[in-house]
């Protein structure tokens, strides 16, 4: 399911429980949206996990108590975010042949927005809509880093390197710091390797975080470090477009 119509989809829904009188079911948004209910289960799961919606124990959906206007106005810039960093990361796995993903923070968590795959064989795959820690991942890392954030959520183990002490966490997150981009050396799941950098709004605020994944046997420390400055040099570049298109 491509993004754009992914997130079109899920705004559709927002708007039809929220001028709905009461609690809806799985049926009701898969006929409002002229979907399956399978579909219309993803759209439903994605916005339960990620805060906007609730779910009763007899599966009715209503909008949950954060989500205020203001919060539906930012699943609009997660839209356009998208949009406008497309071509940057078709860039990015032109030059680099790994799969580019772009995410956003929800809760304690990140959220996959859109992926360009690697046209290489063997290659690594988020799905988009999916959601990931923090601590151990290359984009949560960025946002841990760089963003407004300061709580990691549960240090939970999911491979050998996974970083589960605070203390070693702390570190981690300053170094990150100090080279301008994250690492994940194989912490979230085992053969695959990840760099993320954050990408910043007009603000100066955290938006966003870009990243590039692929099989850690063919992206040693010193292949990190270059994706890693790639990344840097792409996000910055355009942040500075972004920045004259808004003094145009």
């Amino acid at each position: 399911m491509r993004l754009l119509k992914s997130l079109g989809r899920g705004l559709a829904t927002l708007d039809f429980i929220a001028i709905s009188p009461g609690p809806v079911r799985l049926t009701d948004v898969a006929n409002h949206l002229g979907v399956d209910k399978s579909n219309a289960s993803h759209v439903l799961r994605t916005l339960v996990a990620s805060g906007y919606v609730s779910q009763s124990p007899a599966r009715r959906y209503a909008l949950a108590g954060r989500m205020l206007r203001s919060q539906r106005s930012e699943l609009v810039d997660v839209v356009e975010r998208r949009e406008k960093f497309r071509d940057t990361l078709v860039e990015l796995v032109d030059i680099s042949r790994e799969c580019a993903h772009m995410a956003v923070q929800v809760g304690r968590k990140v959220w996959y927005i859109d992926k360009i795959p690697s046209p290489l064989p063997l290659k690594v795959d988020h799905p988009i809509g999916s959601l990931a820690p923090l601590h151990c991942t290359a984009l949560g890392k960025a946002f841990l880093a760089f963003g407004d954030t300061q709580d990691a959520g549960p240090l939970d183990r999911y491979t050998a390197r996974t970083i589960t002490n605070a203390a070693d966490l702390q570190t981690e997150i300053e170094s990150t710091r100090a080279r301008g981009y994250a690492i994940d050396a194989e912490e979230f799941s085992d053969g695959i390797s990840c760099v993320a950098a954050p990408i910043f709004d007009a603000d100066g605020r955290m938006a966003a975080a870009i990243g590039l994944s692929g099989p850690a046997a063919r992206n040693n420390p010193a292949r990190l470090a270059e994706l890693g400055q790639l990344l840097i040099e792409r996000s910055t570049k355009h942040n500075q477009h972004r920045n004259l298109d808004d003094a145009a």
